[in-house]
């Protein structure tokens, strides 16, 4: 589940960055979090694939896989808070 989640927000995020280049404001702080949701759901793919291949499910649709990606979700959120906040005191000072 956690690999699904990730997809999403790397989707999301990728969505938000294009939108914004779009209309000339490209934010570092969504390019960023992109980067990482996008390298995550490699991760997560190359775990489903090798998982797959010695006999298990694609996916892993279980209770604490899906723990995780909420963990994984959160933790993304907070570095892209983090990012915008310390992008708009940069730009303040």
């Amino acid at each position: 589940m956690c690999e699904i989640m990730t997809i999403v927000a790397a989707l999301a995020f990728t969505a938000l960055y294009y939108f914004g280049k779009k209309k000339g404001k490209p934010s570092k702080a969504i390019f960023t979090t992109m980067l990482m949701f996008w390298g995550a759901a490699l991760m997560w793919s190359v775990d489903c694939i090798a998982n797959k291949l010695d006999g298990e499910e694609l996916f892993d649709i279980s209770r604490e896989d899906t723990v995780l990606g909420f963990i994984i979700l959160g933790a993304g959120l907070l570095v892209f808070g983090a990012l915008s906040l310390f992008g708009r005191r940069q730009v303040q000072v």
